[in-house]
Parts: C-alpha cells; sequence; structure tokens
C-alpha cells in the first residue's frame, strides 16, 4: 500500500470507528463497586517545557475525543516533563489503580517493554502514542516519523536553492532514547545527504533548548562562522536556540528548520528568522488514538482503525501513521491557520501584524 492510499485508508479507518463506537454508546461500563471506574484511560504525556504542544493541544483533544465516544469516561492524565523516573511511577500509579487502556507517549521509549509486560499480566492495553514505545503494545499512533524528517530536510534545501550543492550542514537530532528522533534522522539524511557538499557536524540536541545552544556553539567553533550555511533542528524547542547561538555568534542569513509548529516558531517563520516548521495536524492524531482507547476499553476489534504495522523488536504493532506538512512563510494561511490550529489574530497580534499583511495571513 502506498502512502496516499494508506493515509486515506487511515482517515476512513477513524471516521468509521467514530461512528461505530457513537451508535453504541448506551453501552458504557458502570464505575467497580471499589470505585474506580472501568471506564479510565490513562494518559501519559512526556514533556511541558521543551515542547509546548502536549498540553496546549495533545491533552485537551483526546479528553475532548474520548468524552465525546464515550459518555462517562474520564481521563486519568500525568506529564512526566521529561523525567523518566517520574513517568514509570505514573504508568505503575495507573496499573495500581485498575486501569485498563493507557496511552504513552514516553519519555525514554527504550526502556517500556518491562512496564508494557506488567500492564499485560494485569489484563491492561497499551497504546502507544506519537513515539513507538518498546514491548507488546496494543497499538501505535503517530505520523510517518521518517517521512517527516525527508520532508525537513526537503525544506531545507529549498530554503537553500541554489546554494545547496555547495552547504555545509549543521545537524542537531533529537535525544537518542526517542525512537521518533532516529527516524527523523534517518529522513533528513535521506533527502539531505548527496545534494548539499556536506554534513559538517551533527550531535543530539536531546530536546533540549540549552543543549541544543551547547551544540550550536560548539559546531560554530568547529567550523567556524563561515563553515555553516543552514541548521537542520529537529524540532521548534531547539531551532529557537540555535537561531538565537547563530545570532550571539554574528552568524546571519542562515536557513534554520524546525517541527511541531509552535506559535512562536510560526512567527519565526512570518518574520523570516525561521525556515519552516513541520505541522502536524494534532486533531487527527488525537482522535485516532482516543477512539481506538474507547474501542478498547469496549472490547471491539481494532484492526480496521490501526490497518498498518510497525516492526519493532521482532514484533509487529498494529499502527496508525499520519502524514505531516511543511510550513513555510508562504504557507502559514493554508496551513496552521486554514487547518484551525491558530487563528489570524492570535499569530498577528502586536508586532506581527505588519508581517502577517505581507504574508497574506488573515
Amino acid at each position: 500500500m502506498n502512502r496516499t492510499t494508506r493515509r486515506t485508508a487511515a482517515g476512513a479507518a477513524v471516521a468509521a470507528m467514530a461512528l461505530s463506537l457513537a451508535a453504541c454508546g448506551q453501552s458504557e461500563e458502570k464505575p467497580r463497586a471499589d470505585g474506580v471506574a472501568s471506564t479510565t484511560v490513562g494518559l501519559l504525556l512526556p514533556e511541558k517545557t521543551s515542547s509546548t504542544r502536549y498540553e496546549a493541544f495533545d491533552k485537551p483533544l483526546i479528553e475532548s475525543t474520548v468524552g465525546s465516544l464515550c459518555t462517562g469516561c474520564v481521563i486519568d492524565y500525568a506529564n512526566a516533563d521529561g523525567d523518566e523516573a517520574a513517568q514509570k511511577q505514573q504508568f505503575d500509579d495507573l496499573l495500581a489503580k485498575g486501569v485498563k487502556v493507557i496511552m504513552l507517549d514516553p519519555v525514554n521509549a527504550k526502556v517500556t517493554a518491562p512496564w508494557v509486560a506488567a500492564a499485560e499480566a494485569k489484563g491492561a492495553k497499551v497504546i502507544a502514542y506519537d513515539r513507538l514505545a518498546e514491548g507488546k503494545v496494543a497499538a501505535y499512533v503517530s505520523f510517518d516519523n521518517q517521512r517527516t524528517g525527508e520532508i525537513q530536510g526537503q525544506a531545507l534545501l529549498e530554503a537553500l536553492g541554489p546554494k545547496a550543492a555547495t552547504a555545509q550542514i549543521v545537524m542537531i537530532n533529537g535525544a537518542e532514547s526517542d525512537p521518533n528522533a532516529a527516524m527523523f534522522k534517518a529522513g533528513a539524511h535521506r533527502a539531505l545527504d548527496g545534494r548539499v557538499k556536506k554534513i559538517g557536524y551533527e550531535q543530539s540536541g536531546e530536546w533540549k533548548p540549552e543543549v541544543a545552544t551547547a551544540k550550536t556553539n560548539e559546531a560554530v567553533r568547529t567550523l567556524g562562522k563561515d563553515g555553516i550555511q543552514a541548521v537542520y533542528a529537529a524540532n521548534d524547542g531547539m531551532a529557537a536556540a540555535v537561531i538565537e547561538a547563530l545570532k550571539a555568534a554574528g552568524i546571519k542569513n542562515v536557513p534554520v528548520g524546525g517541527q511541531d509548529a509552535s506559535m512562536d516558531a510560526v512567527r519565526r517563520v512570518l518574520t523570516g528568522e525561521q525556515a519552516y516548521t513541520i505541522y502536524k495536524p494534532y486533531k487527527p492524531e488525537a482522535d485516532a488514538a482516543g477512539s481506538i482507547a474507547v474501542q478498547l476499553l469496549k472490547g471491539m476489534d481494532i484492526s480496521s482503525a490501526a490497518s498498518a504495522g510497525v516492526d519493532s523488536n521482532g514484533l509487529r504493532i498494529p499502527s496508525l501513521l499520519l502524514t505531516p506538512i511543511v510550513v513555510t512563510k508562504a504557507k502559514i494561511q493554508a496551513t496552521v491557520v486554514g487547518g484551525g490550529l491558530y487563528k489570524a489574530a492570535e499569530i498577528c497580534a502586536g508586532p506581527y501584524a505588519e508581517a502577517c499583511a505581507a504574508a497574506g495571513v488573515k
């Protein structure tokens, strides 16, 4: 199945599942006698500080989806804010409460196999959300992460234009503990390798702006002020840090790209400080994951929703993968505004009004 067919099928599957769940909405289970609701979905997200998307978008969207499909269902939510040990405790707490479906976006996906096994031993199902947790998870819902990296790389090439063939690139990748980061990196290399002169410096920024700053400063010391023609940053938080570090070093007119379509990044794209960001429409991802969670709560078959498959350490994980979208200055109106992520008035407030008018954002 090609990418286009897979995305169309994925969208149809989510819509069909939502209808079937709505039709059986009167059959919700009641709370157990011990006071623990059997209609509780656990939601564990990984970050607050280094990426704002989880609190601003994923959590409320998932809550809305689950609530709309399952009367009486509730979300038991926690955010680890980058702390692996804290997330392990949050996971254990959900199991101790008797929660039977847990949506997990892991801080460190490499350590989760024992968690998933412990959940299975207690009859609980784990959905890997956005990042593929190791272990025999019931389903995986995310974007096509290698394709995301490829789109990032292509956007950086387009920002460089005819200078690409002679350009030396710096790459600040995501955390090595995050399997998505490895896929972003692989996709970016697929786009960039052989099309730029050289990847002159490449390190992990660990999804942390302060680490990205340190790595950018090291790249400047290693390559010199004239030795950097563009920077690939795996997300917007690190891209912001890279841009500031380059400014502090007196380096100008170097394209820097990111990912996540955060408000500050969209504004940097608008003003030309950042070359592009990547918009992952959070609602389809949250809708898909929330729908699968309710389906699992009801003991329903999820094969129509998670019809693709991703290999993970010898396991074939039922998966649903969605398509990311590149956002440049010319595409802000058609993507993040047209898609309903932000209102033009939010983006264009205060000092950004003139840039919005010039870019046709309204």
